[in-house]
């Protein structure tokens, strides 16, 4: 997410440290870190240091997410989608390349999901203390959640001919629910554009591989044990050339009057989600696209998530909360993948 309030990865990368000495080749694992919205990035790509250091590949892969950030960032006020988000104006604004691809993948999800993904929720967001204002940690009443509630709905959103629109003059976009997974995109067409074809990309746990490690053996990911205790492993997956994303709601919370709010709001009824559901997997070849998907079925539970997913045919894992401690459901489609 573009900086929501820094939350930890749902999904860890194993065994990703630093640079592994390769047989004979002189290629290794290269690791480059850094931040960005509001959290860390790791990458690995097979190669030698010198070729890495050659393509000035760290520069490359800073300014591209830099270029992100003031595209898309909530939280950075001359931001293209922060000045879109303060006018009050409905004539259709041109928009950059990058803030039209997502928002065009953010509508297609709405509509897909029929409003369980729902990128103008900011409001409702902000409202329960999640966004950049940063408001108190409390539960809002019912008529400052009505009158919140008036002011989202994707259907006021519209996007055609790279110009963006809005049909009311509150309506605020948040894309955090999708834009760091196209964070991961860019930049793994970036390091492929670099002729570099193994690699591992993930941004505070959003996901994008391709390929081997230095090895020979295909990258291997460990999804988190959506627990606040303690950081373990619920499953290990091996993704392949795909990106992997996961949405959990055992993180980034409140609690108030013993009751525990989440930061993933349902656009139906305003609040926070309460359900069973509390992490959600999604593998596809879009790291931007597994973002949204697995926000998407966060939203929706369990039984309506995974029939959705089955429909879709989506490759999902859903982890439940039962009495006894977590029960796993996952899609035919998702079951390759497991180790």
């Amino acid at each position: 997410m573009i900086k929501l309030r820094l939350l930890a990865l749902c999904t860890l990368v194993l065994a990703l440290s630093a640079c592994f000495p390769s047989n004979n080749t002189g290629k290794t694992e290269v690791l480059l870190q850094g931040r960005t919205m509001g959290t860390t990035y790791n990458i690995k790509v097979v190669a030698t240091i010198e070729q890495v250091e050659a393509l000035g590949l760290q520069q490359k892969i800073d300014a591209v997410l830099k270029q992100v950030n003031q595209e898309m960032s909530t939280y950075i006020p001359d931001s293209e989608l922060s000045l879109f988000n303060k006018s009050t104006t409905l004539e259709p604004v041109s928009v950059s390349v990058g803030l039209a691809r997502v928002i065009k993948e953010s509508i297609r999800l709405g509509k897909l999901s029929e409003g369980k993904l729902d990128v103008t929720v900011g409001p409702l967001v902000n409202l329960w203390g999640f966004g950049p204002e940063k408001q108190p940690e409390k539960v809002p009443s019912d008529t400052l959640l009505s009158q919140t509630k008036a002011k989202v709905g994707l259907q006021h959103l519209s996007f055609a001919n790279n110009h963006l629109a809005k049909a009311i003059p509150e309506l605020y976009v948040d894309l955090s629910t999708i834009a760091k997974g196209y964070g991961v995109d860019l930049v793994a067409e970036l390091i492929e554009a670099n002729g570099l074809n193994n690699y591992l990309v993930e941004i505070g746990g959003e996901l994008r591989l391709k390929g081997f490690k230095h090895t020979g053996e295909l990258w291997a990911i460990a999804i988190e044990k959506p627990i606040t205790s303690e950081r373990s492993v619920q499953q290990i997956i091996i993704p392949k050339d795909n990106a992997v994303a996961t949405s959990g709601d055992y993180r980034n919370y409140f609690e108030s009057d013993g009751q525990r709010f989440s930061h993933i709001i349902d656009p139906a009824t305003g609040k926070p989600i309460n359900h069973k559901l509390v992490s959600v997997t999604v593998i596809h070849p879009s790291s931007m696209t597994a973002d949204g998907l697995s926000t998407a079925l966060m939203v929706m539970g369990a039984e309506q998530g995974m029939k959705f997913a089955v429909d879709n045919n989506i490759a999902a894992l859903f982890v439940n909360k039962t009495e006894h401690g977590f029960s796993e459901q996952f899609t035919v489609e998702f079951q390759p993948y497991l180790k």
